[in-house]
């Protein structure tokens, strides 16, 4: 049984109606025609921007595209807000077509051997091909190549630690001392200090922490945030940002610190919430199905998260939340939170429960605004596709 759905019944549509859905299907393969032909364009744009090294994402350009088509969808009596979300999603196809194109790529690349350890895992393979795509020469090493970590590092310009939390110290004690003083070590790890000492203590090359904040099932490169955290070697540690920038990423720079107390709260702290409600739902024991037909988007959305969440690996969430030094100090935190408003509401104390949400409006300030809106958006987004 499905909850929230309609049963449809099989009437078939009224001629006049018909004749006007055939009228709207024309119209929409005109309109797929003129999008192929502003992607002929977007291809002219991508070899301009590769010959002048111009970068792909242009922030201007975009706001003022959005600006003049909500403007004009306005003089046409027509609703500006989905207008403009219909052309930020085809500005992301060009930008993707564009990157597809080399666009971010020189002319004459100067070449680097890269090699990827745990090339054959899904991050690995992600960023062998960003390499590849940015016209570098790419070598692979995992469990099951012949290739082992160490000859893959003594042979390369780059290298780079793709292997799981746990292993990834003593892969890099391993293949440290392989390296070239000439050559660059990295690591993509979601803890910081650790790995950089570690790497700092293995080896004379060049060292960069780095960590990117997605995962390898994400659509698209543009527009998503890499962590680099400085350690050893100012030219590769420019090479690297120019890289990563290049191809329509947004670069964070933070020491290795800072960075692990911003994944105290970004990763241990919404994780552990994530799974403290997964927790009480499977423990409620009440069939999901069911509160679907009285569910807001909100809590669509919360639920969505959660399942995501559970979808995945565990050996992965467990040492991201395990391993990081703040960890306790976190979920402490969390518990005293979760039992003080437990407390609340059991005792039906009005006044507490006010003043509680007053202090913790305070601290966000301004953002629920910016909160409200970008919020906004998804709900009308998944009300628009039927899941609300």
């Amino acid at each position: 049984m499905q909850y929230g759905r309609g049963v449809a019944k099989t009437v078939p549509p009224p001629p006049e109606l018909q004749a006007l859905r055939r009228e709207i299907d024309q119209l929409d393969r005109q309109l797929l025609q003129l999008l192929r032909q502003r992607m002929d364009v977007v291809r002219q744009v991508a070899t301009v921007k590769q010959s002048t090294s111009r970068a792909i994402r242009d922030f201007a350009r975009e706001r003022e595209i959005l600006d003049d088509r909500r403007a004009r969808a306005e003089a046409l009596d027509m609703n500006p807000a989905p207008i403009e979300s219909i052309y930020r999603q085809i500005m992301l196809a060009s930008r993707d077509y564009q990157a597809a194109l080399g666009a971010s790529a020189p002319r004459q690349v100067d070449q680097k051997r890269v090699a990827i350890i745990g090339g054959h895992g899904e991050m690995g393979g992600l960023l062998a091909r960003l390499f590849a795509e940015l016209g570098h020469r790419v070598t692979l090493s995992d469990l099951d190549t012949e290739l082992t970590p160490k000859v893959a590092a003594a042979a390369a310009e780059v290298v780079v630690i793709s292997v799981p939390i746990e292993t990834t110290l003593q892969v890099i004690a391993e293949v440290g001392p392989a390296l070239s003083p000439e050559a660059l070590l990295m690591d993509i790890t979601s803890i910081k200090q650790a790995p950089l000492a570690a790497m700092l203590a293995a080896t004379e090359a060049s060292v960069i922490g780095t960590h990117p904040m997605f995962g390898p099932g994400v659509h698209s490169l543009q527009g998503q945030r890499v962590v680099v955290c400085a350690g050893r070697g100012k030219r590769w540690h420019r090479w690297l940002v120019d890289l990563l920038e290049g191809r329509g990423l947004v670069v964070t720079e933070a020491d290795a610190a800072e960075h692990d107390r911003a994944m105290a709260l970004v990763q241990v702290l919404t994780h552990f919430q994530t799974q403290v409600l997964g927790r009480t739902l499977e423990q409620l024991n009440r069939p999901i199905e069911a509160s679907r037909p009285f569910t807001s988007p909100a809590y669509l959305m919360e639920l969505y998260v959660a399942a995501r969440h559970f979808a995945q690996d565990p050996r992965l969430y467990g040492p991201i939340e395990m391993l990081n030094p703040e960890t306790a100090a976190v979920t402490a935190a969390f518990s005293r939170a979760a039992e003080e408003l437990r407390e609340i509401l059991e005792r039906r104390d009005q006044g507490r429960f006010d003043a509680i949400f007053e202090e913790v409006r305070a601290y966000f300030g301004d953002f629920t605004a910016e909160a409200l809106e970008q919020s906004s958006f998804l709900i009308d987004r998944l009300v628009e596709r039927g899941l609300g």
